[in-house]
């Protein structure tokens, strides 16, 4: 079976960014084997721009990004901002456990 793919975006300075990263620790420990994880350090505008860079943090899962959120017109180093506030540990846990009852 494949691993699910995640990839975590995000740039020094942005106030959330620590918080998500320890949500997204604590959400994957019971699913070790069964992900893979790709943090990508944002360093400049230029990066941003290739990537299509949503925001610190941003968290996608098999490319798609957590809230459905498409990349932006004009990508740029901003902190992000999550309508529902930012993912818990629990969010993207059961995220996972769908993306795996559908395999």
């Amino acid at each position: 079976m494949d691993k699910i793919k995640i990839e975590y975006q995000y740039f020094e300075g942005c106030p959330n960014s620590k918080k998500l990263m320890e949500n997204l620790q604590d959400a994957i420990s019971d699913f070790k084997d069964k992900v893979s994880i790709n943090y990508i350090l944002i360093e400049d505008n230029e990066t941003a721009l290739k990537i299509g860079f949503r925001g610190s943090p941003t968290l996608l899962i098999n490319g798609e990004d957590f809230e459905g959120l498409e990349s932006p017109a004009e990508p740029g180093l901003n902190c992000r901002i999550y309508k529902n506030g930012i993912p818990s540990a629990s969010d993207i846990k059961n995220k996972l456990i769908t993306i795996l009852q559908k395999k």
